[in-house]
């Protein structure tokens, strides 16, 4: 069941326009590492999960990177909402604004397009769970970078809060990973 509470799970400040940093930080809207790709791949994996418990945990942290897609989407918007066409001239978002105007569109900071690739089931309990604590690793690691890029002190809290949800999501992954490893255990699987 859903229940959707009309609200970011974290306030949103920015406090420049600034399109060159809004086509960065897209990279978390559209990119491989990004959170549409770990909602998706989450939320994908738990059909083959047997353990109730890590489906659990699956279908929180799948949820839960939908609502960072969000915000990651607010952030976009409110960095491009007031700028000018002469601001975005010259930018990283200049070839965004061509394509899609100020709409969002999920694409990597490079301008390439989501795809479906961009994650994988494996239906394998150990390499999904591997590949989850991987992801978030990497996804931790891209915050860090726009962290290191970011000059509005508001999109940086918003980076910091987003970068420490991926570190409480590897360590529930790697829970996960020893629920699994257990139950295999106890089958004789390894």
């Amino acid at each position: 069941m859903w229940i959707y509470e009309k609200k970011l799970q974290y306030p949103i400040r920015v406090d420049t326009t600034n399109p060159r940093l809004a086509a960065m930080i897209i990279e978390q809207f559209g990119g491989a590492d990004g959170e549409l790709s770990a909602g998706l791949r989450y939320l994908s994996q738990r059909w083959s999960m047997d353990n109730k418990r890590v489906v659990a945990t699956l279908n929180d942290i799948g949820t839960e990177e939908l609502a960072h897609w969000e915000m990651i989407g607010t952030l976009v918007y409110k960095l491009t909402k007031d700028a000018t066409v002469e601001e975005i001239k010259g930018t990283p978002f200049e070839a965004h604004y061509v394509n899609h105007g100020m709409g969002l569109y999920p694409h990597n900071a490079a301008g390439v397009p989501w795809t479906a690739t961009f994650f994988n089931v494996k239906g394998d309990p150990v390499a999904d769970l591997h590949e989850d604590m991987a992801a978030e690793e990497k996804a931790r690691a891209t915050y860090e970078w726009l962290i290191n890029i970011s000059d509005d002190p508001g999109v940086t809290d918003t980076l910091r809060f987003l970068r420490e949800r991926e570190i409480v999501h590897f360590q529930r992954f790697g829970e996960a990973l020893r629920i699994v490893q257990e139950d295999m255990n106890c089958n004789k699987y390894y």
